[in-house]
């Protein structure tokens, strides 16, 4: 007796089943999954782009060319005395 009889799960399942219909059941059933599977696949998208910045920092050859464009533009705003 209580939530664990076996007739208590019976009959609420019987009350689901007459109250949405098994047809509704597995339409809801599907929309979870397909839920999960985005949810999932977003999951896998941020995992790829936490891993792309730190690919940038092993090269640095692209920071190096960045700060020697910088001086190059520093250099050239400076007045020459002379």
């Amino acid at each position: 007796m209580g939530a664990t009889s076996i007739w208590h799960w019976v009959i609420l399942l019987l009350i689901v089943v007459l109250l949405f219909g098994r047809g509704k059941i597995s339409e809801i059933m599907g929309d979870v999954a397909k839920g999960i599977k985005s949810f999932k696949k977003g999951m896998s998208e941020d995992e790829d782009t936490a891993k792309k910045p730190d690919e940038a920092k092993k090269d640095p050859k692209v920071i190096e060319q960045g700060n020697a464009a910088a001086q190059a533009a520093q250099a050239a705003e400076k007045p020459k005395v002379g």
